[in-house]
């Protein structure tokens, strides 16, 4: 028989494993994010930085004081206040001592703390380490009880928890650092600046963020380099959110026969290797993807960074420039985030709120050093008017000590007789004999009038908030003049995003395009290498019921406005045009452009500047019922890839052409009915880009304009083609000049012979004309034989159509001859 001896059942409490783990989560990123990964607002401090910085004031060793071993401090950061690595201390107090991370350095280091090109700093044990001047200015005042001391982390010994920093240096050396769900960015400034604004704020507590940036005009990296624009920069300042563009720092010297150029670059981003940017570049180049470079070269010394990048023969430095920005480190964004512990709280800040706590950190000095000074200085006149009054009865003091027994007989004897406390009569009878000299008896008497003359002026301060806010003042402006220094970062107005125009050199190119639309562009030295004379060369092969109708000569990074029927304007620059063989027709330009349904190019406008000083330039857009606008023409240097409005549309009118104006031209319209109208330019005032324009010419209900045309001389001719085959060449001269708007005069006399105008064209007399008919015919015809003839006349035939044919339209052949491009190179 066995005895089954059962165990006693214990009972545990049911525990949440859910709420366990997200109260022990909580716990880590509270701890790390207060404890570990962020600095105060009020000193600019992480927790590892501050003890690092009180174990060297407890050591002593300051920037007077000889250099200590930097294993040394090490031991005692990790002994007695931070509880983690050798590592983690030690790469503390090398980033604060490196000058090229810290724009103000917080340790004075001797020996190897690393470099720009990633150099790891040699072990604790070699190097050694003392507190830098500015240091002192961070733990001043932190013996007279201005902030509060904690335990560490074995209740052993007290730390602060926080420094009674009188430098802003959350901003003038920044900090980043990432914690549990949160990170912080915030970059160095210069002190100068910042106490400028601080001092701004002291005079103006009403001070706005925008104000603020005109005095803190940005951050101010260690290593110098650019910062292009200042949007990311307000933005920043306004959200404590923002990303700002950074640039090395680059300049082009020239080979000393001046036939090769050098990039040379003496500073770089912020947190950029240098090593790396070197290897990064020299990577390009081997690859070919940089093919300007033929030679890399690391000059820098301790006097700074050089970099020397040597360019091939003949190679443009600014176009390598911004390949490099475009393709390297040498240009990076930064971003910006202004997170710190506020109140044992994570919080992002403006520029305004970081200034603000930083002041209101210095008055809780202020306030603090300034009541421990007072209790101090009470505590002292107490025991000089104790003093006082034994000399005052000298005699009668000696006589009841000499005839005490002991010497707490004589304390209390001393007490009730002159009515003293404990403190002074013992303050007497610790004085010694040397104090009863006339001298010492004079200074004990100077002694308690000045310290109660201090006592008061400490008490006027803490009565009297304008009297702090000037002690602030006074600090700051010695702080500003003691460490204060010039900007090292440039900061530079806006640049555009990189463009591939910025990547490209500019080229001479020749742009054709044909009756039907086709559009292509190629080197200009391709027609000129072909020798032809007389009519120049062909550009296109004639392809059935197609020709070149325009041709234009234009660089590379010149641009071409595309305006269309609908009043819509697109932007193409020359190198995004198709480039094609000589014989070929190109690219369609609808396929180019995003066109709705319906619309089709109406002009092309070839434009090599926007320039804003040119006032004179505009462009004149012409409607089918005979409305006309000029816009100046820097309205439209502003692209957007979808197009632009460029002119209101009336229901059923559209856009049928559009001229580049020079100030003193004159327009010419002619009307489907044969009437048409001269006038001056200047008869049109300038209008912006959504306006629908004012009547150039007034039309019959049944009419339309079929011809706009810019007349720059009257030594022109102008040739009419109407429906019915027959045309004539008329001197612009026969068309006298008149005002905008009204019923003009007759440009061809239309008659059931001529049938309606098809269209006109500005021509000479080595021009060539090609007229199409609705069947598909084609006539091309050489003007030389075709005489001028007056205003008011029908016309000649130009070509013989079969019965129900009709001439549709009409172009003019553009050709390159050999002068001409001479003329343009």
């Amino acid at each position: 028989m066995t005895n089954d001896i059962e165990a006693p059942k214990e009972k545990f409490p049911g525990i949440s494993i859910e709420k366990e783990l997200k109260k022990s989560y909580l716990d880590y990123a509270m701890s790390v994010i207060i404890g570990r990964a962020l600095p105060d607002v009020r000193d600019g401090l992480k927790p590892v930085h501050r003890r690092a910085l009180f174990a060297m004031r407890e050591l002593g060793v300051f920037y007077n004081r000889p250099y200590v071993k930097s294993a040394r401090i090490v031991g005692d950061v990790i002994g007695k206040y931070h509880p983690h690595g050798d590592t983690a201390a030690y790469d503390t107090i090398v980033r604060m001592a490196q000058d090229f991370s810290m724009r103000y350095p917080l340790v004075d280091g001797q020996g190897n703390f690393g470099s720009l090109d990633g150099d790891s700093p040699a072990a604790m044990r070699y190097t050694e380490a003392r507190m830098t001047r500015i240091d002192r200015e961070i733990v001043d005042d932190l013996d007279k009880e201005t902030v509060d001391f904690v335990p560490n982390y074995d209740n052993s010994l007290n730390e602060p928890a926080v420094m009674p920093s009188k430098i802003p240096n959350l901003l003038i050396n920044g900090s980043s650092g990432i914690a549990v769900g949160m990170a912080t960015n915030i970059p160095p400034h210069n002190l100068t600046e910042v106490i400028n604004g601080l001092i701004e704020m002291i005079d103006d507590p009403n001070i706005t963020v925008h104000q603020l940036i005109s005095i803190i005009s940005g951050p101010d990296f260690p290593t110098g380099g650019i910062i292009c624009g200042r949007a990311g920069i307000r933005e920043a300042y306004e959200t404590g959110r923002g990303i700002i563009t950074l640039r090395a720092l680059t300049h082009i010297e020239k080979s000393k026969d001046g036939s090769r150029e050098s990039i040379i670059i003496t500073e770089t981003p912020y947190q950029q290797n240098k090593a790396l940017l070197v290897e990064k570049i020299a990577q390009l180049v081997k690859d070919k993807r940089i093919s300007s470079i033929s030679e890399i070269r690391d000059e820098s010394d301790r006097q700074g960074t050089r970099v020397v990048l040597d360019l091939k023969r003949g190679e443009v430095a600014e176009i390598v420039v911004n390949q490099l920005y475009k393709m390297t480190p040498l240009q990076r964004s930064f971003g910006i985030i202004f997170l710190a512990i506020v109140n044992n709280k994570p919080e992002i800040l403006n520029i305004k709120q970081i200034l603000e706590y930083f002041i209101l950190h210095r008055k809780v000095v202020i306030y603090r050093r300034t009541a421990f000074e007072l209790r101090k200085a009470e505590e002292k006149a107490h025991l000089l008017e104790g003093l006082n009054i034994a000399i005052n009865n000298l005699d009668e003091v000696v006589a009841l000590i000499k005839g005490s027994k002991n010497p707490a007989e004589a304390k209390t004897g001393l007490i009730s007789r002159f009515d003293l406390s404990e403190i002074q009569a013992q303050s007497i009878l610790d004085m010694r004999l040397q104090r009863l000299t006339g001298l010492e008896r004079d200074k004990i008497a100077e002694d308690y009038k000045n310290i109660l003359q201090e006592i008061d002026h400490l008490r006027a301060i803490l009565a009297d908030e304008h009297k702090v806010m000037q002690i602030i003042k006074d600090e700051f402006t010695e702080i500003r003049d003691t460490y204060g220094d010039e900007r090292r970062t440039q900061i530079i107005d806006a640049v555009d995003e990189l463009l591939p125009e910025d990547l490209i050199a500019p080229e001479d190119m020749a742009v054709t395009v044909t009756h039907t639309g086709y559009i292509k562009r190629n080197p200009l030295s391709l027609y000129r290498s072909q020798r032809r004379g007389g009519k120049g060369i062909k550009g296109v092969n004639n392809i059935e019921e197609d020709f070149v109708s325009d041709l234009y000569v234009a660089s590379t990074l010149d641009t071409f406005l595309f305006f269309t029927n609908y009043g819509k304007v697109f932007w193409r620059k020359v190198y995004q045009l198709p480039q094609a063989g000589r014989t070929a027709r190109g690219k369609a330009i609808v396929n180019l452009l995003e066109l709705a349904e319906g619309e089709k190019v109406a002009a092309i406008l070839p434009v090599s500047s926007f320039d804003d000083d040119d006032k004179s330039k505009s462009i004149m857009m012409v409607t089918k019922f005979g409305r006309v606008k000029k816009t100046s023409l820097h309205e439209f240097k502003k692209p957007l890839r979808k197009g632009k409005r460029a002119l209101t549309i009336n229901d059923g009118d559209e856009i049928i052409a559009a001229s580049i104006l020079n100030g003193d031209d004159t327009v010419f319209l002619l009307s489907k009915k044969g009437m048409s109208i001269r006038f001056h330019e200047s008869d049109v005032r300038i209008m912006g880009r959504m306006a629908a324009g004012v009547r150039g010419i007034r039309l019959r209900n049944d009419d339309i304009i079929v011809g706009a045309l810019v007349i720059t001389s009257d030594e022109d001719s102008i040739l009419i083609v109407t429906e019915n085959g027959y045309g004539k060449r008329t001197p612009v001269s026969e068309y006298r000049q008149q005002k905008r708007g009204g019923r003009g005069v007759f440009g061809i006399k239309q008659s059931e012979r001529n049938g309606d105008v098809v269209g006109a064209q500005q021509v000479f007399d080595n021009d060539e004309v090609i007229l199409i008919a609705d069947s598909g015919k084609m006539i091309r015809m050489d003007l030389g034989n075709l005489r001028l003839i007056g205003r008011t006349t029908q016309g000649v035939k130009l070509i013989n159509l079969e019965e129900g044919e009709k001439v549709v339209a009409m172009d003019t052949v553009a050709f390159v001859e050999e002068d001409d491009i001479i003329e343009e190179e």
